[in-house]
Order: structure tokens, then sequence, then C-alpha cells
């Protein structure tokens, strides 16, 4: 029998509370985020129709009705509607089941040989399901999380909790605040790429980080340290898409388009993910999404490595590469940067140089934009829309 969607929009303290309580209602739940601007919200409201938004802790059972005509009803089976925009900014519900849910937790804390009583560090926001997935695994092991606000990093550095899920921005602030990553037994590291100097960073500072990879098709992190996790099958297509099959995918999508392969799992229960990867001594290495590599010269250009490779430039604080639109080559690579030292920044040419040190000819950019921070959202990932506009801005070098 279907059942009723219920957002929910409350601080991670009362979120706990509140989850439980739909659950224990026989409803799904939608968690909406706290600090979205009024468009945003009435956006997802539109497009995912939860029946009511429950908004104030002091009375979890009621709620405001949006008013809708047709709100949204899901299969019984069903725990979380997540939404997410992806790479594109439109907005669409991952759907993921109780037992996707529970295979999820179960497979993490059994990696991370997590034992009862210990502690998880809620440092992330609850409407992405990696912050979710910190308050499973708390209750599971018979805790409740230990919340901190996620931009405080003090707060995170001197938190007691024996485990903790970062994004590399987090990770990055501490150990630039030198503190004592030594403390937490795990550091489970997703939402981003990692830099591999970020990392030797951490490990010198005696933080045990393990990567994760995973999306919310995936009930988040799948696969730990480029090895998947019990009961969960990844595989590399021919075309180096990267495949994953198990108990953790999600049921599909609500409000929203099928992504672009079609049927989003394959009769064999293979689900294709939008990354390129390949297995190397039988461990997963993430190359990139596969909507970011162009190409150019008939040679496939990674944009993510592209931008790695920028990031090691000693007068880089932070950099990504986008495309642009172009009269004579088609498209070329747009190196975006942040400056170490806004008044003594890299050139154009310098850059270049510096990616052709380490990758093909076909790497280097070929435009070089400026600016004073990237755009980010919370988990630390790029935001596509806004990346695009600082590529079609002026041009420095």
């Amino acid at each position: 029998m279907p059942r009723p969607l219920v957002a929910i929009r409350l601080p991670p303290e009362d979120f706990g509370a509140a989850l439980r309580r739909a659950w224990a209602a026989g409803e799904a739940v939608l968690p909406l985020p706290l600090d979205a601007p009024a468009g945003v919200l009435e956006g997802l409201v539109d497009t995912l129709r939860p029946a009511r938004i429950v908004a104030d802790a002091a009375d979890l059972d009621a709620g405001i009705d949006t008013g809708g005509d047709q709100p949204a009803h899901v299969d019984d089976d069903v725990a979380l509607v997540v939404a997410t925009s992806g790479s594109t900014g439109r907005p669409k519900g991952v759907v993921l089941t109780h037992a996707a849910l529970d295979a999820s937790t179960r497979a993490s804390m059994d990696r991370l040989r997590c034992q009862p009583g210990e502690r998880w560090l809620l440092a992330l926001p609850l409407h992405h399901v990696a912050g979710i997935q910190v308050m499973l695994r708390a209750w599971r092991l018979g805790t409740e999380p230990v919340v901190v606000d996620p931009a405080a990093t003090e707060s995170i550095a001197t938190a007691d909790a024996e485990h903790v899920s970062l994004v590399p921005t987090q990770l990055a602030r501490l150990v630039e605040a030198g503190a004592d990553l030594g403390r937490f037994r795990t550091i489970l590291l997703g939402g981003a790429r990692a830099d591999r100097a970020l990392l030797r960073q951490a490990a010198r500072t005696g933080g045990r980080v393990v990567i994760s990879y995973g999306m919310t098709e995936t009930c988040g992190g799948c696969v730990y340290d480029g090895v998947a996790l019990d009961g969960i099958e990844v595989r590399v297509r021919d075309d180096g898409r990267i495949e994953v099959r198990g108990p953790v995918l999600f049921a599909g999508y609500l409000g929203g388009p099928e992504p672009a392969s079609g049927t989003p799992v394959d009769d064999d229960g293979w689900f294709t993910t939008g990354d390129f990867g390949r297995i190397a001594g039988g461990r997963l290495e993430v190359l990139g999404r596969s909507d970011d590599v162009i190409i150019r010269g008939g040679e496939n250009v990674p944009l993510d490595a592209v931008a790695a490779a920028l990031r090691t430039h000693p007068a880089i604080a932070d950099a990504a590469a986008v495309t642009r639109p172009d009269r004579d080559w088609g498209e070329i690579v747009v190196a975006v940067v942040v400056p170490m030292d806004t008044a003594s920044p890299p050139d154009l040419a310098e850059l270049r140089t510096h990616v052709l040190a380490t990758h093909p000819r076909a790497y280097a950019p070929h435009a070089l934009v400026l600016t004073d921070a990237l755009p980010r959202d919370q988990l630390g990932k790029l935001r596509r829309t806004g990346l695009d506009a600082l590529a079609n801005g002026p041009e420095r070098g």
C-alpha cells in the first residue's frame, strides 16, 4: 500500500526524533535543507510534492500542509526521498528503501569494525544521505550522534567521538588548524575528490582516513579505499563507466527524469553511474564524472584530472577546470583558479607549463579565470551553474 511523503525541515538536534516518529507512523521522509533560499525550497516542494512539512520541533505530528492537489505517495518499503540536483541543477528525488539503508549501514559498520557504544560525530547536513547515514550508524551502535556545526572547525576537532564523516574541505581546515586527528578512530572522507597532498598531511597528524566512494543512489559510500563493501559489486564497463550492483541501490527517481542511460538499474541489477573509473591492483580508481570529460584532438580529457594538476601548483589555493564553447576549437578548457596571493597570481602560460609537466598537451588550459572562491555546496562539491558563470566571466592571463 502506498505511503505518504512527509518533508522534515528541522535542525539536527530535532531531526532524529521527527524521523523516527514519521517512520513509526508508516511515512516516508523528504529531508529539506535548513539554509536553502525560499525559491529553492518552493522548487523542491513543487517537484517532489510532500503532503506536509514538519518544521516545528514542539509539534512533530502536525506540520504545514503544502496545499498540493496531488501529494506524492511512494511504495510502502520506502524510507527516504533524498533531493539531489546532480551536476545539472535540476532537482529530482532519489528513492531509498528501508532495506537499502539497512544494508548500507550494516556493510559500512562491518568494514569499519564499529563497536556498540561508540559515537559518531555528525558534522554533515541531514538533507544529504551522508548525514543521514551518520545518524543511522549511531543508532545502530546504541548511541545518539554528537552534533556540531559543519563549519565549526574547533568543535569538530574537540568533539568526543570515535568516528567522523567529513568532506575534504572540512579535513583541510582541520589540518590547517593543527588539529589532533589521531583522536578519531575513523575519518570517513567522501563527497568530493581529495588531493593526495591533503591525505599525506592528514596522515602525518595521525589521521586514519578512509576514502569513501558512492552517491545518493547507492545510499552513500559503497566503496571504501577502492574496495567494495561486503555484498556489493563494482565493475568498469568497456567505455570506462563505473557500475554498481547490490542491496544498497535506490528504487528509482521521483519528480525528475531518468538518467540519460535509460532504466536506472538494468535487468541484471547493475546501476550505471555518471563516473569514469578503472580497476588497478584490485581497487577502484575514480577518474571523474562522465559529463566532465571532453574530447580534444581525439583524446579524452577528464576535467577532474586537469583541476587536480592545477591544485598542485604552489601559487594556487583552489582550482577547477570547465569548458567553454570556442569558435575555432569547438570547446576549450578553462582554468578557474583561486590564487594563494591575489596580488601575484599565476598566469596562463605558467599554468599550461605546469599541467604539461605531467599530462598530455590536450590537458593544458586555454583560458584562465581568477576568483576569490569556487562555488561549493555544504559537502564541498562544486556547483556547476556557478562554475559555468565564472568560466564565461573576465579572463586573466
